[in-house]
């Protein structure tokens, strides 16, 4: 299951998405209200998409946020990692997260190769889907 952080953080980056053609920034006031976010905590999750590179962010009465990445590069992958971190279901057979189980023996592990098939068939739709194609 993504946090509520993820999911605020792909409408957010949607909702920028879709207002962009405007050229204008935007404030997170608006889409706070447009798409129904808690506004203190999509400060926190715009600053953390700006630490990441993926909008800039300028102050005052023309200011707001913007993409400074295109839509169609933003995976949902990448995004989910740098709001959530790992994507896998158990640490062992995370790819990028990996940890062993503590308490079993990888070597005989019944549970492992199914999640595998799970992490991979979740990696490959994730992997693929971007802000662009998820517009309406």
């Amino acid at each position: 299951m993504i946090s509520k952080k993820c999911k605020y953080a792909i409408k957010a980056l949607l909702y920028l998405a879709k207002n962009q053609e405007s050229d204008r920034a935007i404030f997170s006031t608006e889409i706070a209200k447009n798409e129904n976010i808690p506004q203190k905590f999509l400060e926190t999750i715009l600053r953390e998409l700006r630490n990441f590179q993926i909008l800039q962010s300028k102050r005052g009465k023309t200011g707001g946020y913007r993409l400074i990445q295109h839509p169609n590069k933003i995976k949902l992958t990448d995004l989910m990692r740098m709001m959530d971190g790992p994507i896998a279901m158990l640490p062992c057979v995370s790819l990028n997260y990996y940890a062993p189980c503590e308490e079993c023996d990888e070597s005989c592990c019944t549970i492992k190769p199914v999640f595998e098939k799970v992490r991979d068939e979740t990696l490959a739709i994730l992997g693929n889907t971007t802000i662009e194609m998820m517009q309406i």
